[in-house]
């Protein structure tokens, strides 16, 4: 690892960011669901188990609510890899490739925690557990592992290439 010396700055706001994210459309499912249905039983045409494509494009209120919660990735991503960079250098020079895997990265890790979000809470809810109160730990741990293993293969990869980004910043 102290080849990916700059991979600390990054690692606390890529798993701090998609675990916020998923948490809100956690705490939004498991609302719907008090509010439709009794704990152990699905609202009617509800399933556990849905395509993804359901998730994020359906017309669904959780669908829309996921939409808004996606783009607010790259925005949110974007300002903190700026103050990053700022802070650990007095400077914002990081290379447009870096940004891009970085980017896509926090992407891929938000898009799979909410399509995980969905089925925990449902399942969750099926099986008379409270989402509220079991969803967002295991959603919080799988967006710390997805989110090192994503930033451990963009520094890899990266680094494969020699892009400077990935050994610059010092922990």
């Amino acid at each position: 690892m102290s080849n990916y010396t700059g991979l600390a700055a990054f690692q606390p706001v890529i798993n701090g960011v998609g675990g916020n994210l998923v948490s809100v459309q956690a705490s939004r499912l498991s609302t719907a669901l008090h509010q439709s249905s009794e704990l152990g039983t699905l609202p009617p045409d509800a399933r556990i188990c849905i395509s993804p494509v359901d998730v994020y494009c359906s017309n669904q209120p959780y669908a829309v609510t996921t939409r808004v919660l996606m783009v607010m990735v790259i925005p949110g991503h974007l300002t903190f890899v700026y103050a990053i960079s700022y802070i650990q250098r007095g400077d914002a020079s990081l290379t447009p490739l870096f940004v891009c895997f970085y980017l896509l990265a926090a992407f891929v890790q938000v898009a799979i925690l909410l399509y995980v979000a969905y089925v925990l809470t449902y399942f969750f809810w099926l099986q008379k557990v409270d989402p509220d109160n079991s969803t967002i730990p295991y959603l919080t741990a799988l967006g710390d592992l997805l989110g090192i293993v994503l930033l451990g293969i963009t520094f890899i990869f990266l680094y494969s290439i020699g892009d400077p980004t990935t050994t610059k910043f010092s922990t």
